[in-house]
């Protein structure tokens, strides 16, 4: 009988254990909305389904979320990424850096394993508030105001075509961000392989021909704080 019992302990502890493995990864917060496009076709906006971010490389209290609102600190600098990975959809998502020159940005298409700069690989759709380029100044010479307006550039060796080229990244035709405390609205359609941006209502930049085509979405902690709202995910076939 005791052989017995020890046997099924074991067997119940392996399970546990394996249990655990495989959900290892910290839920950070639970925010926005997952749907399909075949459910906003047919108005079933009844099948969407609430988005869980997940720990990769920022702290338990670098992330709240308070009634609508996901609060980052900014602090330290890395990523949280969707519980599971995207391939074709449409995202939209509402921003608002809180200090000046606030830094952040989404990751699509992410494998959100954080290399030497704590920061995963993928296509960045980039989040700068407007005052970043007076604060970047090196000797006496401003960065160029094209760098805050949603630029797009792959990362940690993700390749992409710039469709209005800065080097190899990707700058918006036009400014149409808003500054610090103001909140700004990002839609980002991603499909094989090419993204189009509209910011504030219209589209002003996108990239082809990128290099990875699938994976996770990852919200960034880059030093400011920034508060998200509104964030939706519609899924296409």
């Amino acid at each position: 009988m005791k052989k017995q019992t020890f046997i099924i302990c074991f067997i119940l502890l392996a399970f546990l254990l394996k249990t655990n493995e495989g959900n290892s990864q910290e839920l950070v917060a639970e925010f926005g909305k997952n749907l399909h496009i075949k459910s906003v076709l047919s108005e079933s906006l009844d099948d969407a389904e609430t988005i869980k971010w997940c720990q990769v490389n920022t702290k338990e209290d670098t992330w709240k979320v308070e009634g609508d609102i996901l609060k980052c600190t900014g602090l330290p600098i890395g990523v949280i990424r969707s519980e599971k990975e995207y391939e074709n959809f449409i995202m939209h998502v509402e921003w608002s850096h809180q200090e000046a020159g606030g830094n952040s940005g989404v990751f699509v298409w992410s494998d959100a394993k954080p290399q030497g700069n704590d920061l995963p690989n993928g296509v960045e759709v980039q989040m700068l508030d407007l005052e970043w380029v007076k604060l970047n100044t090196r000797d006496g010479v401003e960065p160029p105001i094209a760098y805050v307006h949603g630029e797009l550039f792959g990362v940690g060796g993700v390749k992409i075509t710039p469709e209005n080229p800065r080097g190899e990244r990707s700058k918006s035709r036009e400014n149409r961000v808003l500054g610090k405390k103001q909140w700004n609205t990002y839609e980002i359609v991603c499909v094989d392989g090419n993204i189009k941006l509209s910011v504030n209502g219209k589209f002003v930049n996108g990239v082809t021909n990128s290099s990875q085509k699938k994976g996770y979405l990852c919200l960034e902690a880059e030093g400011a704080e920034i508060h998200f709202r509104n964030i939706q995910i519609i899924e296409l076939d």
